[in-house]
C-alpha cells in the first residue's frame, strides 16, 4: 500500500475504460479496475507504467458484486479518490422501438444506469467517510454517458434512455456531494473507434467525412481518457456537474 491515490474504473478490461485506467495510471494513481471480463493485460500496463493494479472480475448489476470489489480495495489500498463509471453495453440487437424487447431494456438499463447508480451511492457513502482523516484531497466521479444521452436513435431507444439518465444522475449526486468537496462530472463521448462501434464503421466513416463532426476524423479511446484525468487530477475543482463533450464537435448546431 502507497500514497497513491486510488482510481476504480469500472469496464476497463478493453477500449474507452482501459484508455482511461491506463491515463490515470500514467497520471499517478493506483488502478483498480471491475469488469466482467479478466483484465490483467491491462492490469500489467499499468504496473510498467509504475503504479498497482487491482483487476477485479465482477458484474456491476449484482449489488454483491459491487460491495466484494470495494472491500477487496479498502483491503488493498485502503482508499478510493476517484470512481470513473465507463462500464456500458449497447442492445445485441438494434430494434425499432414499436418491436424492442423488455428484455434488452432491462439488461441495458440495468448495466447501463442502475449498476453504477448504486456503485456511486457505496463509493460516495466511502469518499465522505476518508474527509475524517483526509479532509483536503481531491476526490471525484466521472460518468461516462454518450452524446445519445440527447440524441435521438429510434433503432436503440433503450441504450438512448439509459445515457439520458446517466446524465441526470451525474447532476443528483453533484448536488448531493458538493457540500462533501467531492466533484461529479459526466463526459460526454461521441463517434469513438471501439469494439462498439465496429459494426457501423462504413456508416460513420461516410457521415463524418460529409461533416457529421466538424472535427473531421473518428474519436479515439484516448481523447476521453485525457477528459478523464482533467477531472481526476482536479484541475476542474470549481465545477461540478459539468457535461465534458468529447464528439468532434457533434454537439454544435451550426448554420
Amino acid at each position: 500500500m502507497n500514497n497513491s491515490p486510488l482510481a476504480l474504473v469500472t469496464g476497463a478490461a478493453r477500449g474507452i475504460g482501459a484508455a482511461i485506467a491506463v491515463k490515470l495510471a500514467q497520471n499517478g494513481m493506483d488502478i483498480a479496475i471491475f469488469d466482467v471480463i479478466e483484465a490483467g493485460e491491462v492490469a500489467k500496463t499499468i504496473e510498467n507504467a509504475g503504479q498497482d493494479a487491482l483487476a477485479i472480475v465482477g458484474d456491476v448489476t449484482i449489488a454483491e458484486d459491487r460491495l466484494k470489489a470495494l472491500d477487496a480495495i479498502a483491503e488493498q489500498f485502503g482508499r478510493l479518490d476517484v470512481l470513473v463509471n465507463n462500464a456500458g453495453v449497447a442492445p445485441n440487437v438494434r430494434a425499432d422501438i414499436l418491436e424492442a424487447s423488455e428484455e434488452s431494456y432491462d439488461r441495458v438499463m440495468n448495466i447501463n444506469l442502475k449498476g453504477p447508480y448504486f456503485l456511486t451511492q457505496a463509493a460516495a457513502e466511502w469518499m465522505i467517510r476518508q474527509r475524517e482523516t483526509r479532509p483536503d484531497d481531491w476526490m471525484c466521479i466521472v460518468n461516462v454517458s454518450s452524446c445519445s444521452a440527447y440524441t435521438a436513435s429510434p433503432s436503440r431507444g433503450e441504450y438512448c434512455l439509459s445515457k439520458a439518465a446517466v446524465s441526470m444522475a451525474t447532476k443528483l449526486y453533484a448536488a448531493r456531494l458538493a457540500e462533501h468537496n467531492i466533484g461529479v462530472y459526466e463526459i460526454r463521448p461521441g463517434i469513438i473507434d471501439t469494439d462498439m462501434t465496429s459494426a457501423v464503421k462504413d456508416k460513420y466513416d461516410k457521415l463524418i467525412a460529409e461533416g457529421l463532426t466538424p472535427i473531421k476524423r473518428w474519436g479515439m479511446p484516448d481523447d476521453v481518457a485525457a477528459a478523464a484525468a482533467t477531472c481526476a487530477r482536479g484541475e476542474l475543482r470549481f465545477s461540478t456537474g459539468e457535461v465534458i463533450n468529447v464528439d468532434g464537435g457533434f454537439h454544435l448546431k451550426t448554420l
